[in-house]
């Protein structure tokens, strides 16, 4: 793979300590785990097998076929992947792209639009004036008249996406990047994959990123660790009890830097063309699609705790807020979020995978 899928709206580590708790001990059957590299970050199936499931090393290929598929398609990495081909055309030129390049952009949009300008795939070349892009962080802050200057360019009202002829363009300069919920698809695509060969009950985890269907191993529900966002340390703030559903989190609490005191995060809001500036420093969405909670879990992020929970109300979604409030963290969610939340569980041990 040439290169990683650029992922500068959020670092996925701190979503879900490195994988799940999962509830996979002790059961009927034991769970086949696999596992690999993609997009820059790593990959992780647990699955019980039916009776006609194909063998664990076709489903490996057939897994990672599927995430190659969205590595072709979106990384800003590959000169001759999708993303890249149509960033470098000219203005109002039409692209024809793939079905899973058009069901991306028309999340992302829909996102954008929902969250009051938010959320926004153009937002890439403000994040990378902040230092936050591949070529790594600066550690000084840009000049306004930059800022000013770049903002201009993004904006998603600048996309003309036509979905009855699959085709999309551009009418003015802006490059887009699918990052924030390009993993999310991904997980979509090989939840959908495994599900279609007979395989009932898995977890599929990218990046960070995680859709679940069915039972665990040892019969009951998935149970899933949300991490306390402590840069110092990792401990549990809570734990869910669910299945069916799929889940990102987003967060501002490991990429940063500061200057003069002044911290300064990843999350670029591109309405002003600033990192965020509040107390919100996590946010976890469950809904069907990985995708939709992967673009939802950015958005809200930039939006702030106030706005974030009116807006995710509004939208009927699922999310647990974790807010910095003094020298602790005050916790809050939407009323969708509470069928999830399992026991609480203790905050100053390390989360192990079972």
């Amino acid at each position: 793979m040439p290169g990683p899928l650029q992922s500068h709206s959020r670092e996925w580590l701190f979503c879900l300590f490195s994988l799940a708790l999962l509830s996979a001990c002790g059961g009927p059957e034991s769970p086949t785990k696999l596992s690999g590299a993609t997009m820059g970050t790593v990959w992780h199936v647990s699955y019980v097998p039916g009776a006609s499931a194909p063998d664990a090393q076709e489903l490996q290929r057939g897994i990672e076929s599927e995430l190659a598929l969205v590595d072709q398609s979106m990384s800003t990495y590959r000169s001759d992947s999708e993303i890249s081909r149509f960033n470098a055309l000219a203005i109002r030129e039409w692209f024809k792209p793939s079905v899973d390049f058009i069901r991306v952009m028309s999340a992302a949009l829909d996102v954008g639009s929902k969250s009051e300008g938010a959320y926004d795939i153009t937002v890439s070349p403000l994040v990378d004036l902040w230092g936050f892009g591949p070529n790594g962080m600066s550690g000084v802050t840009p000049d306004e008249e930059d800022i000013a200057r770049i903002r201009a360019r993004v904006g998603q009202q600048n996309i003309e996406l036509d979905e009855m002829r699959y085709r999309v363009r551009k009418n003015d300069y802006l490059a887009v990047d699918f990052s924030s919920l390009a993993k999310g698809y991904a997980v979509d695509l090989v939840a959908d994959w495994l599900t279609a060969r007979g395989i009932e009950q898995y977890m599929v985890e990218v990046g960070g990123e995680m859709r679940l269907s069915g039972l665990s191993a040892r019969g009951d529900l998935w149970r899933i660790a949300i991490e306390q966002p402590d840069s110092s340390e990792r401990t549990v703030a809570t734990t869910l009890q669910l299945t069916d559903v799929a889940l990102a989190t987003s967060g501002d609490y490991r990429n940063y830097f500061e200057v003069n005191g002044k911290r300064y995060s990843h999350s670029i809001d591109p309405r002003t063309g600033y990192p965020v500036a509040h107390d919100l420093v996590s946010v976890t969405v469950i809904h069907p699609s990985c995708m939709v909670a992967d673009a939802w879990a950015t958005a809200l992020t930039v939006l702030g705790a106030e706005r974030a929970m009116a807006v995710a109300q509004a939208q009927g979604l699922a999310v647990y807020f974790i807010r910095r409030v003094g020298g602790g963290f005050e916790h809050s969610h939407t009323p969708l979020f509470s069928r999830y939340l399992g026991e609480p569980q203790r905050t100053d041990v390390p989360q192990t995978e079972e």
